[in-house]
């Protein structure tokens, strides 16, 4: 059955973006429009997983899979942290050079000859590519995820923590750590061959990131971040 929690996930994150998607038309800030395509990748590589497992696996579903997932990863949304936290230079920047990353390593995914092991099960994982130092390019990645992502709430958090009237705040912010930081301890076991765990902290994941996201809006105190300042439910 666990093999089929990225069905669930994947309606999930449909749900989410909807949310998030007419948050960010109410506002028009990057940093949401980058959230915003954080939960659209996100369901994206959920929704190569379910089709993985209704239908079985293919070639160009894995490749779809290894570059939505490991390559892009939580990158959006810690991007939309960083064009929330940092000037927007340096966003602008980093955005260039984290996508032209992303792309020459999409292309490698791409051409890389595929070598099924034998007694090969049908699961996903990056030991199929017969070039295996294109695996080399998603550790950066997602360094800098993690780096922004969950250190981002955690910064914000700390900040929060001794504001009484900022508590739920706080608590948003813990909540989005702790979610972010799932999906990555899932896909450090998917290589090593355990995709289940992947399956499971991807859902756990998001519902943290939904819960602390919601939270976070539906706070009414001021955000210690200038660029939310003036804008409606941040």
């Amino acid at each position: 059955m666990i093999e089929y929690i990225p069905i669930l996930t994947t309606v999930f994150s449909i749900y989410f973006l909807v949310v998030i998607y007419r948050h960010w038309q109410s506002n028009q800030k990057l940093y949401l429009l980058w959230w915003t395509l954080g939960v659209l990748t996100f369901g994206f590589g959920t929704a190569t997983e379910s089709i993985n497992v209704l239908f079985g696996w293919s070639e160009v579903n894995f490749r779809l899979w290894y570059i939505s997932g490991a390559l892009l990863g939580g990158f959006p949304l810690a991007q939309g942290s960083v064009y929330l936290l940092m000037k927007k230079k340096f966003a602008d920047w980093s955005t260039v050079l984290v996508l032209t990353i992303v792309g020459v390593a999409a292309v490698c995914i791409i051409l890389s000859p595929i070598c099924l092991p034998e007694n090969f099960d049908g699961s996903l994982g990056g030991n199929v590519l017969s070039w295996q130092w294109v695996r080399y390019f998603s550790p950066f990645i997602n360094l800098y995820s993690f780096i922004f992502l969950v250190g981002g709430a955690i910064y914000s958090a700390v900040h929060y923590v001794r504001q009484q009237d900022k508590q739920k705040r706080f608590l948003g912010n813990v909540l989005i750590a702790f979610g972010a930081l799932l999906p990555g301890i899932g896909g450090s076991f998917t290589r090593a061959g355990y995709v289940n765990v992947l399956f499971v902290t991807e859902l756990v994941g998001l519902l943290l990131i939904y819960a602390g996201y919601s939270v976070i809006r539906n706070d009414k105190s001021i955000s210690i971040h200038s660029i939310q300042l003036n804008t409606r439910h941040d």
